[in-house]
């Protein structure tokens, strides 16, 4: 793997980190209305941005990056407040979180041309 590469896959997972920490606290913001959580709302949110800003310098495509950060940030967040909030998540959903993980890891598959740098 070229070093740009998991620099980019780096940023990417610290930037879809970010989107789920952000994510949860707004559960812990009550509609903004929590000071501390909203600043943590805001700070978890520009952070992911600014990171996947940085992924996307580094070569990952748009696409299959936003794919990625999208698809892993909803099961992250989906078991993550199963487990600190008590959500409900019946067997069949956790079938459908299964799926689309496997269709984030398979967005990361390289195709097997190289496209152009521009």
């Amino acid at each position: 793997m070229r070093p740009e590469r998991s620099v980019g896959l780096l940023l990417l997972a610290s930037s879809i980190l970010c989107e789920v920490g952000g994510t949860l606290l707004l559960h812990a913001s009550k509609g903004f209305s929590e000071p501390l959580p909203s600043v943590g709302v805001l700070a978890g949110y520009t952070g992911t941005m600014v990171l996947f800003s940085r992924a996307l310098e580094s070569g990952l495509t748009l696409g299959i990056a936003y794919g990625t950060l999208t698809g892993c940030g909803l099961v992250m967040a989906t078991v993550s407040s199963t487990l600190l909030f008590g959500d409900p998540l019946a067997p069949w959903q956790g079938v459908g979180l299964v799926l689309i993980m496997l269709g984030a890891l398979i967005l990361q598959t390289r195709p097997s041309t190289p496209r152009p740098h521009p």
